[in-house]
């Protein structure tokens, strides 16, 4: 019986040392002070969930923000193609009339026709 009684007391003996092990001598020398834990002082404040939340909930926003710059963008490079296009026109235009003013109107009507057909096969 007694070596039952001495067993469990030299066990629980040793979980208590076990626990209660110093990590090392301190440097300073001061071994009988508690060792310290780092000062955190917003770490338990909030939960994994809540802040799981949050970060789902920010990403959503920041995807949404994101669609809508890229619609903008994409507006933005509409318009300023259309303007490019337009002024391209426009440049043809003037300088198709420039030749009518030097040929005659039938052989600038042909050299557009040839200037789209290759147009066409270069594209």
């Amino acid at each position: 019986m007694s070596s039952t009684t001495t067993t469990t007391q030299t066990t629980s003996q040793v979980e208590t040392k076990a626990i209660s092990k110093p990590l090392g001598m301190r440097v300073n020398g001061k071994q009988w002070h508690a060792p310290k834990k780092a000062f955190r002082p917003g770490s338990g404040l909030t939960s994994y969930e809540k802040r799981t939340k949050e970060r789902q909930l920010l990403a959503a926003v920041k995807a949404k923000e994101k669609e809508l710059k890229d619609e903008k963008e994409a507006e933005r490079k509409r318009r300023i193609e259309a303007l490019k296009e337009k002024r391209a026109k426009k440049e043809e235009k003037e300088r198709y009339e420039k030749m009518a003013e030097k040929m005659h109107k039938k052989r600038v009507e042909r050299l557009k026709r040839k200037e789209k057909r290759n147009k066409l096969i270069n594209s």
